[in-house]
């Protein structure tokens, strides 16, 4: 630990510890920094959030997409992941958290009151009870060719992966930096590539320490220590079992994260370098095109039909499994690496959060914070190039505290030698209140973003708070299977959201001629002259 970092830990008794809150001065000099203007700390957010419909009784969804809810391939707020019956809510980005947050709660509230059957949302990130493959019906998008490929993209993921690895739910983090940041530090750094140029390194060099650091995001919001046994049926696994129903690991976090979720066997020897932006277009680009045997096996269907995009590693950049991408809004038909190409990145989005049962929304203000504080350390503190040691180490890490983490004896490795986690994360969490401290310095005094920091101490401290430790901790005291606990906390949420204040008319009519206008937009789209989807699909795996 250095110096530095060990001075903002103290030990107040035996049962806790707290993180000593450095002054302004010292966390400039931490990061090396002159100042930290005011405008800086406008970090731009937006939230993207996956939930499953289910029946009141926690049966998945058969019924299709609610047409209240609108077009979901022209809806800018409300669409479908995977499934027919996986919601998935976008918000457009905010520089106040409040009003990323309220944006949410407006579109949780909306699809609420519009779904049929007296249907809600599930609020773990591990799925209901499942039937079987036969059950979880692949999500539509109409009649267009871009309509047509979306779907055919997840027959892909069915014919690759099975349908019910498809079904977990999780939380897209979208962050980046003011645009009036980039100039100051970039003069700061020395630095006199174009803008666009150092941009897009610095975002590199994020995502560099963002892998090296994201298990302890996954030790503090891991919310799936447990699934339903029906996940695993016919599949092999470690789990042990809880009980008749559930199967779990005595120290699991984020089991969403781990062998059972979005890992691929094909994808475990795939090396992607973050070093410099080409380098990684340019190893995402390989992997799309080229062959896997294990896919060309997979065929056409019967009547000749495509089941499957392609039959490359990749079918589509998307199809890359990882914690954190490099993104960029695209123009419409425009492929994402071509955009990054073209733009450079625009922002980052965090892919390694699990829904928080606890909570409405499966996310709350005090873990922004805590993002924003951790996104913005890593963008901010050194970092070294990574290499393919390095990689499959971070990986290696990764998978150790999804299945280990609450374990206080955990080692972890740290450029080849054992590291234990606890007291690694506890050094972490004093470097980033550094960054806590620029962060509270623009917003007058009131250190929301300190607090959001000793809050995620104790869970070090204590792994039973964590939301993978009170789960677990509720399971087994009350005799709850795990099917049981989220059918419990998804009533609870949804009461919560629907017998709290109403949706303002305001809203309701923004989020309702929303859903109109996707509709006739999808109706346009569809009337568009276009050529039949077989040429259209030859000329898109050409570009």
């Amino acid at each position: 630990m250095s110096s530095t970092a060990a001075k903002t830990i103290s030990a107040k008794s035996n049962d806790s510890l707290s993180i000593q809150s450095p002054n302004l001065e010292q966390s400039l000099t931490f990061y090396g920094l002159s100042k930290f203007d005011l405008s800086w700390g406008g970090v731009v957010r937006g939230i993207e959030k996956e939930s499953l419909r289910v029946s009141p009784a926690g049966v998945l969804s058969q019924t299709p997409h609610p047409t209240a809810l609108g077009s979901t391939l022209t809806n800018p707020y409300i669409t479908t992941d995977f499934s027919e019956s996986l919601l998935e809510f976008i918000t457009p980005a905010y520089d106040r958290i409040e009003d990323c947050l309220g944006m949410l709660e407006g579109i949780h509230r909306f699809s609420l009151k519009n779904l049929d059957n007296q249907e809600m949302l599930w609020v773990s990130s591990m799925p209901c009870a499942l039937g079987g493959e036969d059950e979880i019906p692949v999500a539509l998008f109409g009649t267009s060719n871009v309509g047509k490929l979306k779907t055919l993209y997840r027959d892909g993921l069915s014919n690759r992966y099975g349908k019910v690895m498809q079904t977990i739910a999780g939380i897209h983090y979208n962050f980046s930096m003011p645009e009036s940041f980039w100039p100051h530090y970039q003069a700061h750094c020395g630095n006199t590539d174009p803008l666009q140029d150092f941009r897009s390194d610095q975002y590199l060099h994020l995502i560099r320490n963002f892998h090296r650091y994201s298990w302890l995001l996954v030790y503090l919001f891991g919310a799936s220590p447990a699934a339903c046994k029906s996940f695993v049926r016919g599949r092999e696994h470690s789990l042990q079992e809880l009980d008749e129903n559930s199967l779990y690991l005595p120290y699991a976090t984020c089991l969403r994260m781990g062998n059972l979720g979005y890992k691929s066997e094909a994808q475990k020897s795939l090396f992607v370098c973050y070093n410099e932006l080409n380098t990684y277009v340019e190893c995402l680009d390989k992997a799309m095109h080229t062959p896997y045997p294990e896919y060309e096996k997979i065929g056409p269907g019967p009547n000749g039909e495509p089941r499957q995009i392609n039959s490359n590693l990749l079918q589509l950049e998307n199809e890359f499994y990882s914690t954190i991408r490099p993104k960029r809004n695209t123009k419409p038909g425009q492929r994402p690496l071509a955009a990054l190409i073209e733009g450079g990145i625009e922002y980052v989005e965090v892919r390694a959060l699990d829904l928080n049962p606890f909570l409405p929304l499966g996310i709350d203000a005090e873990q922004v914070r805590f993002l924003d504080t951790f996104l913005v350390h890593c963008l901010l503190a050194p970092s070294t190039e990574c290499h393919k040691a390095e990689f499959f180490e971070v990986a290696d890490n990764l998978t150790r505290v999804v299945e280990q983490g609450r374990d206080p004896d955990l080692v972890l490795n740290d450029a080849g030698k054992p590291r234990n986690m606890h007291a690694w994360g506890l050094e972490l969490l004093a470097s980033l209140s550094h960054a806590a401290k620029l962060l509270d310095s623009i917003d007058d005094g009131d250190n929301l973003y300190a607090q959001a920091l000793e809050s995620q101490i104790a869970k070090l401290h204590d792994p039973s708070l964590t939301p993978s430790g009170r789960m677990l901790k509720m399971m087994q005291e009350e005799g709850l299977s795990f099917f049981g606990l989220a059918l419990q906390l998804s009533q609870q949420q949804r009461d919560k959201l629907l017998d709290g204040s109403n949706l303002s008319a305001e809203d309701e009519a923004m989020f309702t001629q929303a859903a109109l206008d996707s509709l006739q937009r999808q109706a346009e789209i569809e009337a568009e002259p276009q050529p039949d989807f077989g040429t259209f699909l030859a000329e898109w795996n050409a570009s």
